[in-house]
């Protein structure tokens, strides 16, 4: 532990005050970059976040340090990590392409609280370095994020074909676009004789600038072809 930050664990008033503003100013830093790129939750809602969880945790130091309850001083933290849960929930969402949006905004919210934790605890050089490790993972590391999503794009098709055979000009389709088949499962639809049908779940690894809408739509013209649908 560095002693220069000794001075911001003491239990004075003083100490108090800077290790809100510590929250403050964490919690900014990291709300900043969400702000910035327009998502549900920015740069008050980091810092509301942060600044409650240290409220918490100098709470917790305060009744056993102050009042003399000899209570376990990380009960209130934990409920903190907890049931940030709900706020995170709220940020997540499904797209109609079924994408799942909002995930990084839930993880930031919750280390944010974390980083609170610290702040009010006053364990400064934790709180300062994850604040800029957390603010490295959002901005730069998102980029090669991006480039590996582009490079090694996955879409799954449900097809449903009349007979056996149904199956084979969908491969070629698949193969002529160039989109190679990851996974394939095939099964059979319930009824007898004439009302069965084939059934098939295709895993593809797409390549850049390839949809699996339109590797659908595609499908979809094929003669032995009664449905098909991107999951």
């Amino acid at each position: 532990m560095l002693s220069c930050f000794d001075f911001i664990r003491d239990t004075t008033f003083a100490a108090m005050l800077l290790r809100l503003l510590l929250a403050f100013v964490c919690g900014g830093v990291i709300g900043a970059e969400r702000e910035f790129k327009r998502r549900p939750a920015g740069f008050r809602t980091h810092i509301l976040i942060c600044l409650g969880a240290a409220v918490t945790a100098l709470t917790s130091q305060y009744l056993f340090l102050g009042r003399g309850l000899y209570t376990d001083v990380g009960r209130l933290g934990a409920q903190v990590i907890a049931g940030i849960g709900f706020i995170g929930a709220g940020t997540i969402i499904v797209t109609g392409r079924k994408q799942v949006k909002g995930l990084t905004t839930a993880a930031g919210l919750w280390a944010s609280a974390i980083v609170g934790l610290a702040c009010g605890m006053g364990f400064v050089e934790c709180a300062v370095f994850a604040t800029l490790v957390i603010l490295l993972a959002e901005t730069v590391l998102v980029k090669f994020e991006y480039r590996f999503a582009k490079s090694g794009m996955l879409s799954t098709l449900y097809v449903e074909y009349a007979n056996a055979e149904g199956i084979e000009p969908v491969l070629a389709l698949l193969a002529r676009e160039g989109a190679r088949v990851a996974h394939l499962e095939i099964s059979k639809t319930s009824g007898e004789g004439d009302g069965q049908r084939c059934c098939a779940i295709i895993s593809l690894q797409l390549t850049a600038g390839q949809s699996g809408a339109e590797l659908a739509n595609g499908i979809a013209e094929l003669g032995d072809v009664i449905t098909v649908e991107e999951l």
